[in-house]
């Protein structure tokens, strides 16, 4: 046998055992971990086997994808989308219908980048990180995952502190609100330390009873009291007008497309109620809407209840575990796709230390929600901007049935010397954060387009429009060059 064929033979040998151990991976993780870990393999699989999730980032095959609709309605009514609504007077001067015309457009936009990203799970049965690596290559998968890692742990920081400020309203001064945060921390991570099968039993059907409540809020606040024009002598007009629409209308984007890098298992939420909260005419509202204390205006909707209303209240604390449920899962499988090192570490391991890091994050920032929330969701919007625009040209542009690469080779989801080197996607990402830099507007900086677009010396955010645009025009060429020059 000549030293090529010799060769040769042998990298057929090491294909197929890579082939083997992805295909033994893919169909039995559990077995992998187990044989990985030594002497922890017996307690790691008893924990398997009481229905510990073993999979990761693994592909999921498609015959033991679940045949089951599963719905994540419980994540639309939480105690989370109440203060996002309430953001549009507490930071901005817009009207109620102002705030709801807002909230509805730019919702709709964000709902939809969503609903595009979902669709993409079920047809590769990869997580939204690992797609991300056909269109950005291994190091641009890197990226999205450092970036998804930290919003879905900014999204459980807002989360923890919300559920802790609502239970310590509940009777004021007797429990710290340090505690209320921890045992909300601990309620979510239960279910995410377990896994994909109890994360949607719980979200299956926590919606209910959260519905119901949520009506509650609407009648409760009705009689106080809403006035549509309560805002209206404050509101500004003109270019300053639209320089509050565009920056609420940035956050209510946030809100919405920062379900996208988890969009194959999530969905979003409708953030208005709070909006409506905040035009109670009764002056025994002043001082907690001024305030920014979200837990203290609900205790203050529901006091007519009398002990009614605190347990309303707990309802609705307990409320944002349905929330935080999927930003902590994430986190974990975001962890894993930093790269093969990460993704050896059991899944469940990520959880919890994601779990650790928002607690001790939300027990730090608890005196500063709303400022929290607001420049959160704001950065939020930029990043996954442009992260939809890339995902969605390599998909209809590129991956087409009869586009230049065809479609996805699914096995390759692994194996940086088939995926796209990647400088294309990490360029155009580059190029959306330039956009988002000239046109953000933040109490710390504003880009000098942003500017341009509002009046009176305060800015207009068009961050996440110009993230996306740059990013839109930029990539489709870079793309088409790499391939050429790549073949990939």
């Amino acid at each position: 046998m000549s030293v090529r064929h010799s060769a040769s033979f042998s990298d057929e040998k090491e294909q197929g055992y890579v082939q083997d151990a992805v295909a033994t991976a893919e169909h039995a993780p559990e077995v992998v971990i187990v044989k990985r870990y030594g002497r922890l393999g017996p307690i790691l699989e008893r924990m398997f086997a009481h229905g510990v999730e073993a999979r990761g980032v693994e592909r999921v095959p498609e015959d033991e994808r679940s045949s089951k609709n599963q719905y994540n309605n419980s994540v639309n009514t939480v105690l989370t989308t109440i203060p996002i609504g309430v953001l549009a007077q507490e930071y901005y001067t817009l009207t109620l219908p102002h705030a709801i015309a807002t909230i509805m457009c730019f919702g709709a936009l964000g709902a939809l980048t969503v609903a595009f990203i979902s669709t993409l799970g079920p047809r590769t049965g990869l997580r939204t990180m690992m797609i991300a690596r056909y269109s950005s290559g291994y190091i641009g998968g890197i990226i999205y995952s450092v970036l998804n890692l930290l919003t879905q742990l900014g999204f459980s920081v807002t989360a923890v502190i919300l559920g802790g400020e609502t239970l310590a309203s509940i009777n004021p001064g007797t429990l710290p609100l340090v505690v209320g945060i921890i045992i909300v921390a601990i309620c979510s991570l239960v279910p995410c330390f377990i896994g994909y099968e109890m994360v949607h039993i719980y979200e299956r059907y926590a919606w209910m009873v959260m519905t119901i409540v949520m009506l509650f809020l609407w009648g409760l606040g009705g009689r106080a009291g809403f006035d549509i024009n309560a805002q209206k002598p404050l509101e500004a007009t003109g270019r300053a007008l639209s320089g509050d629409i565009l920056s609420f209308g940035g956050i209510i984007f946030g809100s919405f497309s920062g379900w996208a890098p988890v969009a194959a298992d999530y969905n979003c939420r409708l953030p208005i109620l709070g909006a409506a909260l905040m035009t109670i005419s009764d002056p025994a509202f002043a001082d907690v809407i001024v305030a920014g204390d979200t837990g203290g205006l609900l205790a203050q909707v529901l006091s007519p209840w009398k002990g009614g209303g605190k347990f309303v209240l707990v309802l609705l604390a307990f409320s944002v575990v349905a929330n935080n449920i999927p930003n902590t899962y994430s986190a974990g499988i975001s962890a894993q796709a930093l790269g093969r090192p990460f993704a050896m570490v059991p899944r469940f391991v990520w959880v919890f230390l994601a779990f650790v890091t928002y607690t001790v994050a939300g027990v730090a920032g608890r005196e500063h929600f709303s400022e929290i929330l607001s420049n959160f969701l704001s950065i939020l919007s930029y990043w996954t901007a442009f992260f939809i625009v890339i995902v969605a040209e390599e998909h209809f542009i590129f991956r087409r049935k009869n586009g230049p690469l065809g479609g996805y080779n699914l096995e390759d989801y692994d194996t940086p010397s088939k995926l796209p080197i990647g400088v294309a996607g990490v360029l155009a990402g580059c190029f959306g954060v330039a956009g988002a830099v000239v046109g953000m507007s933040e109490v710390w900086y504003t880009g000098p387009l942003g500017m341009d677009a509002g009046a009176d010396g305060y800015g207009a955010d068009l961050g996440f429009e110009l993230a996306a645009a740059f990013a839109a025009v930029m990539f489709p060429p870079l793309r088409w060059l790499e391939i050429r020059l790549t073949g990939r």
